[in-house]
C-alpha cells in the first residue's frame, strides 16, 4: 500500500497594496480585481512521498571501428543481441524506445603532438520502462550478459500520480489560506478573500540507484541489488488574498 506522507517544503509571502479597480487598464489576458485593503501574495510548496511502481533504465552498447561503417555495423550486431535479450525478458515493445544513436571520430592526444585520428566510435542506447520492480537487478545483469556496456538508472517513478497531486494540492491550498489568515490577524484585519491561484508542478529529482552501476564488483552469481525508496510528487501554489475587515 503506497505511503503518502505530506512534506511542506517552502513558503514565501509578499504584502502589497492593491490598486483600486479602474486605476489601471487591463489587457485581454488579465482581469483586475478590486480590493480596498492590502493584498498578501503567498508561494507555498507541498510534496507527497509515494512508493514507486515503475522504473526506467538506459542500456546501450559502444563499439569502435577503423571506419564509420565498421563502427556502426559492429554496433548493430551487438545491439541486436541486447534487444533480443530485452524481448526474452518479457518487456513489452511499447516500453522499449531508442533514446540515442551517436557516431563520432576518435583522436589520440599525446605529448603535445597534433591529434592522431584513430577511428570512429558508435553508441546506441535504448530506454526501458519496467513495472516489476523486483526484477530490476536481474534485468540489469541480463543486459550486461547480452553485451550492454552502458547502463544508467534506474529512475524510479509512478505510473499514475494523480492521487498524489490531488493530496499535495489540497495541503498546499490549506496551508496558503492559514498563512493568509495569520497575516490578516497580525495586520489587524478580520478576514481574507481569495483573489487568484496559480499552480506549478514539480515531479522531484530523479533518484538513481548507484549500486546498479557497480554490479561487476560483486560475486558473479549475485544479482545486482536495488532499492526503490520513495519518489516525490510536488506542487507549488502562488495565491493572492485580500485582507479585509
Amino acid at each position: 500500500m503506497p505511503r503518502l506522507p505530506f512534506s511542506a517544503l517552502a513558503a514565501s509571502a509578499t504584502l502589497v497594496a492593491m490598486v483600486p479597480l479602474g486605476a489601471m487598464p487591463a489587457s485581454a489576458a488579465e482581469v483586475a480585481i478590486a480590493s480596498q485593503g492590502p493584498v498578501v501574495e503567498l508561494q507555498v510548496t507541498q510534496q507527497v512521498m509515494s512508493d514507486p511502481d515503475k522504473a526506467t533504465i538506459n542500456a546501450g552498447v559502444t563499439t569502435r571501428g577503423a571506419t564509420a561503417v565498421e563502427a556502426m555495423q559492429a554496433n548493430a550486431a551487438k545491439m541486436e543481441r541486447v534487444l533480443a535479450q530485452v524481448t526474452s525478458l518479457g518487456v513489452p515493445e511499447n516500453r522499449v524506445q531508442t533514446s540515442g544513436i551517436t557516431l563520432n571520430p576518435q583522436y589520440d592526444y599525446n605529448n603535445n603532438q597534433p591529434p592522431q585520428f584513430t577511428g570512429y566510435e558508435a553508441t546506441n542506447t535504448v530506454t526501458l520502462e519496467l513495472r516489476d520492480l523486483d526484477r530490476i537487478g536481474p534485468v540489469l545483469d541480463a543486459l550486461v550478459a547480452a553485451g550492454a556496456t552502458n547502463l544508467n538508472g534506474p529512475n524510479w517513478a509512478i505510473v499514475d500520480n494523480s492521487g498524489a497531486k490531488d493530496q499535495a494540492r489540497e495541503a498546499a491550498f490549506a496551508q496558503a489560506r492559514k498563512q493568509a489568515e495569520d497575516y490578516a490577524r497580525m495586520a489587524g484585519f478580520g478576514a481574507v478573500r481569495l483573489l487568484a491561484v496559480e499552480e506549478a508542478l514539480d515531479y522531484g529529482t530523479p533518484m538513481f540507484d548507484r549500486a546498479a552501476l557497480e554490479s561487476s564488483r560483486g560475486a558473479a552469481d549475485a544479482a545486482t541489488p536495488t532499492r526503490p525508496g520513495q519518489v516525490a510528487t510536488q506542487i507549488t501554489l502562488t495565491v493572492k488574498y485580500a485582507l479585509e475587515q
